[in-house]
């Protein structure tokens, strides 16, 4: 609405509504890529997973054969190691410290990044169901539970679980959910992405549910066949989409 003046005499005109610009999707700017296919040292087979501690050191996973590369920071190969051959690798994350948490067989093993030394398993209720885990910027960890029900589970910098979402992403959508994956921001709240659902959850530190966006379709900010999930210092959420 604008006002007109008419002599003495001010009236409202009502305008149209007009179109709202449409932001034209961008492709990333590419700063360096390393690796190839194959399956010697800085070759991928089949690497799913991909963590970076505090020292810049990347650490790539491969989803079957339980081998995991590690690079510095500009790409260059240091070494690898294997944490068993017949092992599937369902997520990986890194602590400041150089620590990696590794998600087979249903648990998180923790590891030396630099030697390979297996310290422990994070203990966890009875029997194995974590499926993916995430560094918090508090040094403690949110891991994605997936055993009978889509549960997240907080740990403190001592590896204690102190904070149990229950049927986290069901309990918000009332779809249930096979496969989840975790982030989480520097203020602590956690990202779920459903890839059953095909939409994000946000929840805050103490598990409270926040909000939801995405959803099923092809148009922007809608998912298809979602992979991963991470959030950046500026909690900006990327989400890795097969189907695009």
């Amino acid at each position: 609405n604008v006002d007109s003046i008419i002599g003495d005499v001010t009236t409202r005109v009502a305008l149209p509504n007009l179109p709202v610009a449409t932001p034209t999707p961008r492709l990333a700017t590419v700063l360096f890529k390393f690796g190839d296919s194959g399956t010697g040292p800085a070759y991928f087979n089949d690497a799913r997973s991909i963590a970076v501690d505090g020292a810049g050191s990347i650490y790539v996973g491969e989803y079957q054969g339980g081998r995991i590369q590690v690079f510095d920071a500009g790409g260059k190969f240091i070494t690898q190691w294997s944490i068993g051959e017949k092992t599937i690798l369902r997520g990986m994350a890194a602590d400041r410290k150089g620590i990696v948490y590794v998600v087979h067989s249903g648990a998180i093993q923790r590891y030396e990044g630099a030697t390979a030394n297996s310290l422990d398993k994070l203990p966890y209720a009875d029997g194995a169901g974590f499926d993916d885990v995430v560094v918090t910027a508090d040094g403690g960890l949110v891991a994605a539970w997936q055993i009978n029900r889509d549960d997240i589970v907080r740990f403190d910098s001592t590896g204690k679980a102190i904070k149990t979402i229950t049927r986290a992403i069901s309990s918000a959508s009332g779809r249930s959910e096979l496969n989840t994956r975790v982030a989480a921001d520097g203020l602590g709240n956690i990202y779920a992405l459903g890839t059953f659902n095909r939409a994000v959850f946000k929840f805050s530190s103490e598990g409270k549910f926040l909000n939801r966006f995405g959803g099923e379709g092809d148009a922007p900010g809608q998912f298809g066949a979602v992979l991963a999930i991470a959030v950046d210092n500026q909690s900006r959420v990327y989400v890795s989409d097969s189907s695009k």
